[in-house]
């Protein structure tokens, strides 16, 4: 049981379960009117967006070990609960399931996994220690399921899309931002070179802050160019209420308890987000 529970936490199942359903969404707002008739490559997105976020946070905390370590102790990896070559073979087999459904449902669809997957793995081995690079790399990870979702329906990137993907761009960056605020401990010890580590907490708050908002100042557009019904409208609103709070705490107390609270509510905010192109697509 020790075990099983270890894999799972590995694989991080919330960000896991949000970048299947942001799949979905991508599709949903691509091609509204016809989802049940592309509902096993909407499987297979889903599959997909699954698995190859698993994979890369299995790789992820391989090589966070030794920050881990210091930062986070108690999971799989620094308490010893699961070995890193074992997390590797995980993490391989994650990656083959996620390519399999991506080749299943189209050549265009698996092409966008394996740039998706690359990133990633770029971030993971080089772009960690740039900082504010590194985090506009994992955003770009968070993004591209919004975007596989329309390739997976109509085969193609409909221009909708990339305003949703932009405020996943946006919000994810200030997470990332933010996590660099709580890990600021080990990042120092690893030259890791975020915003807080190489100009305070405070400063990358306040940066933290302004891509928080920025994702807040985008959020009406999709309703403003008409491609979402009226009922888009209250989910956003919540969204962006949430975001403007969190905003607002972080920039009173910048500490590292306070940031990972941020962190983590960041999260629930994101998949009210998610709910909102849901709805506003469909209804």
């Amino acid at each position: 049981m020790g075990k099983s529970s270890g894999y799972l936490r590995l694989m991080r199942p919330l960000n896991c379960l949000m970048m299947g359903f942001a799949v979905i969404v991508g599709a949903a707002l691509a091609a509204p009117n016809v989802l049940s008739v592309f509902w096993l490559n909407l499987a297979y997105g889903f599959v997909t967006g699954f698995m190859l976020t698993a994979a890369s946070m299995a790789i992820n905390d391989y090589y966070d070990r030794e920050i881990d370590a210091i930062n986070e102790p108690n999971r799989p990896i620094p308490s010893g609960l699961i070995k890193p070559k074992e997390a590797l073979a995980f993490a391989s087999i994650l990656t083959l399931i996620g390519f399999a459904s991506a080749y299943l449902t189209s050549a265009f669809c698996l092409l966008i996994a394996i740039i998706a997957w690359i990133i990633f793995v770029v971030y993971t081995t080089v772009g960690k220690c740039s900082g504010l690079p590194g985090n506009f790399l994992v955003s770009i990870c968070v993004a591209i399921p919004f975007i596989y979702g329309s390739v997976a329906v109509v085969n193609e990137i409909k221009p909708n899309i990339l305003i949703f993907a932009s405020m996943a761009f946006l919000s994810n960056t200030g997470r990332e931002i933010t996590k660099g605020i709580v890990d600021v401990q080990g990042d120092k010890t690893q030259n890791m070179k975020t915003l807080a580590v190489r100009f305070g907490e405070k400063v990358a708050a306040l940066s933290a802050v302004l891509f928080y908002l920025s994702a807040v100042f985008l959020s009406p557009l999709p309703w403003l160019l008409n491609l979402v019904s009226f009922w888009f409208l209250p989910p956003v609103i919540i969204m962006d209420f949430g975001l403007v709070i969190l905003s607002l705490v972080l920039l009173r107390d910048h500490s590292r308890e306070k940031a990972r609270k941020v962190k983590n509510t960041v999260l629930l905010w994101y998949i009210v987000g998610l709910f909102a192109f849901i709805v506003g697509a469909i209804a």
